[in-house]
């Protein structure tokens, strides 16, 4: 999708203590899946890592920090990119790394070729649970800078409203004292899924887990055809996706939740904002944030309208 016709508002954010220290991973996390698009077998093994060094991912000694500065668009999910290597569907991991709070870690992809320039992140069952689960399973740690001290952790605040928007799709924030995340998604071809909302708080310790962590992703059964022609989803399936056709509802229930499809946009939404942490810091903003019809590029373009006008306390 071209952004030429995207229309943007300035952002006001201002960097502020959380109170707390950043986190780490206590110990390795390995797992081994498929790839949504590439359909091969991919290990991702997450590492503990020194605090002020956030999230990066590690390719055949290749490293490219979880930034918006390096994300690139790529059709159905979120890739990042430097130096000519890409890791794609990097969202729901991403996710599940913000809303538990590891600041800090060390993403190494192990592909089964490193001839390969580009990686993909294992789609397992199409949400973030579990990846939730390893890290609740693992816990966490204070993680210390070079010289075992522990830092703080600063948060993005919203002074002043901000929206991005490409026709009727949009996202847009405003001041709040809280965290919350207010999501819209309308397939009116598609009677099952429909115009659908749901709105959280989706930090809350025990929330993201149970309400929004299981969401899978989701696709619509007529464009599949379309999808595999233009070599994408070579790895899907209905046990990593849940399927909804136009004139016959849903081909693999049952949901786990009634509007999981819209969950799942806010699933994919904190894995985007995640992009906007910095040296171990939040990456989700304090603020109402609202969305309606908007994907992984108009999420990454609310993130870079937030990052152009960033300042510290």
């Amino acid at each position: 999708m071209a952004l030429s016709a995207v229309f943007k508002s300035s952002a006001h954010i201002s960097w502020k203590s959380t109170s707390k220290f950043q986190k780490t991973i206590s110990k390795c996390i390995e797992k081994c899946g498929v790839s949504l698009h590439s359909g091969k077998l991919t290990i991702v093994k997450l590492w503990p890592e020194l605090a002020g060094k956030g999230r990066y991912f590690d390719v055949c000694s290749n490293l490219i920090r979880a930034s918006i500065d390096f994300v690139e668009e790529s059709p159905l999910c979120t890739t990042v990119c430097e130096s000519g290597f890409k890791v794609r569907t990097v969202e729901h991991l991403l996710s599940a790394l913000e809303a538990t709070g590891v600041d800090n870690c060390r993403i190494e992809v192990v592909p089964t070729d490193c001839d390969d320039r580009i990686f993909e992140v294992p789609i397992l069952d199409g949400s973030a649970r579990e990846w939730v689960e390893m890290i609740e399973q693992t816990g966490l740690e204070d993680a210390k800078d070079h010289n075992g001290n522990i830092c703080e952790k600063m948060v993005p605040v919203l002074i002043d409203p901000v929206h991005v928007q490409r026709n009727d799709s949009f996202v847009a924030a405003f001041p709040s004292p809280n965290v919350q995340i207010t999501y819209g998604i309308n397939f009116p071809e598609v009677p099952h899924i429909g115009c659908q909302w749901f709105s959280s708080a989706p930090l809350e310790c025990s929330f993201y887990p149970t309400d929004i962590a299981p969401s899978r992703t989701f696709c619509i059964f007529e464009e599949v055809e379309k999808l595999h022609n233009a070599g994408l989803i070579k790895g899907g399936s209905t046990e990593n996706a849940v399927v909804c056709s136009a004139s016959k509802g849903w081909l693999n229930p049952p949901l786990h939740f009634p509007n999981e499809p819209c969950r799942h946009k806010v699933l994919d939404l904190i894995g985007d904002l995640s992009m906007f942490a910095r040296c171990g810091s939040q990456g989700v903003p304090v603020a109402h944030i609202v969305a309606y019809k908007a994907g992984h590029a108009l999420h990454a373009e609310f993130v870079r309208c937030l990052s152009k006008s960033s300042v510290k306390n």
